[in-house]
């Protein structure tokens, strides 16, 4: 999907591209970065760029400020690969962190992976402040409805690739729960690599972690990028608004698995297929499929044997005569007479 050229956005947005782009521009390694080393609610290796900042008393980092075209970004200063160099192990992810969003029609938050190059150049666009102008991911969590780009309304959380059209999208509004009123939420994105899924979840903070993802799609981000660096981060940015987000934990796990893995897709999580979520298509394993069929004709021979016993004893009918009765009966005894005679040769007749 082709990415939108900067000049769509209005002169505020452009700005803050304008800006962070220019931050990232030079290598990490020479940017004087504010570290988190020393926070226990964020991983090791977490920094901090453009106007993002910790609030000292109260223990998080606030990503904008308070002023219209501001935008920062948390950011994990070591990069990762999808794919190791050999082509032999593919990385899954699994991140958590908890933020919220003051009132606002500003553009949110977003949690981004783009790639990082030292002798990256400025080109003039690119979405969301930090990314290059066509390829990124990010998982964006919009409180502003810009028709330009489709969005759903301005309490959305959405998948974007490349672009800030969302491949796909789902209203916040039917979880009952609203980004932009100042509530601390939490969410949960989980990337596998062998079912090739990402999925979502988000909940008001100190709930348990929902069981059905908010949305789920199904992308290839080994493929997509390869055995390339990627970075990973939290971006906010307010527009032309007066929109504060903050960000009060954050954590990231990378997990690896041999390539051979993957040969035969899975997904151990699906669920229902509906209009908000897109699922993966399993195969049909011959072998399980016959045992499946033994299994079910036994059961059935069996449920058949057990009808015809209980129908045999339901029917069955023994008469039993509960009183006999007694006749007298009278025997009559006769005397038979036999005479024997014998004839003139000796023989009786």
């Amino acid at each position: 999907m082709a990415t939108l050229p900067i000049a769509v956005f209005p002169l505020s947005i452009r700005l803050i591209i304008l800006q962070i782009l220019t931050l990232i521009a030079v290598p990490i390694s020479s940017i004087t970065l504010q570290t988190l080393s020393n926070n226990s609610h964020f991983d090791r290796g977490t920094a901090l760029l453009g106007d993002a900042q910790v609030i000292k008393d109260k223990s998080h980092v606030q990503l904008v400020n308070p002023r219209a075209s501001s935008s920062g970004l948390l950011i994990r200063t070591e990069p990762f690969k999808f794919l190791d160099p050999k082509g032999s192990k593919q990385t899954s992810f699994s991140t958590e962190f908890s933020f919220s969003i003051s009132h606002g029609n500003g553009d949110g938050v977003a949690f981004v992976v783009f790639p990082y190059n030292p002798e990256y150049k400025f080109v003039g666009q690119g979405p969301f402040g930090v990314l290059s102008e066509k390829k990124y991911f990010a998982i964006e969590y919009d409180t502003k409805m810009d028709e330009n780009v489709g969005d759903l309304n301005a309490n959305h959380v959405g998948v974007d690739v490349n672009s800030l059209v969302s491949e796909a999208v789902s209203n916040v509004s039917s979880f009952n729960l609203v980004l932009n009123n100042g509530e601390k939420l939490k969410s949960w994105i989980d990337y596998d690599s062998i079912s090739k899924r990402i999925e979502v979840r988000l909940s008001k903070f100190g709930e348990r972690r929902p069981y059905d993802p908010i949305v789920a799609h199904e992308i290839d981000l080994v493929k997509m990028w390869g055995n390339q660096d990627v970075f990973v981060g939290i971006v906010g940015s307010n527009g032309d608004s007066e929109q504060t987000s903050s960000v009060y934990s954050w954590n990231l796990r990378l997990r690896n698995f041999p390539h051979w893995l993957h040969s035969l897709p899975a997904d151990p999580r699906a669920h229902e297929r509906g209009d908000r979520f897109r699922y993966h298509k399993r195969g049909v394993c011959p072998l399980k499929f016959l045992a499946g069929l033994i299994f079910a004709t036994g059961c059935g021979a069996l449920l058949a044997f057990a009808v015809l016993f209980a129908w045999a004893i339901v029917n069955r009918q023994t008469e039993i005569p509960t009183e006999y009765h007694v006749h007298p009966v009278n025997f009559k005894y006769e005397k038979i007479e036999v005479i024997v005679e014998e004839d003139g040769k000796g023989v009786k007749n």
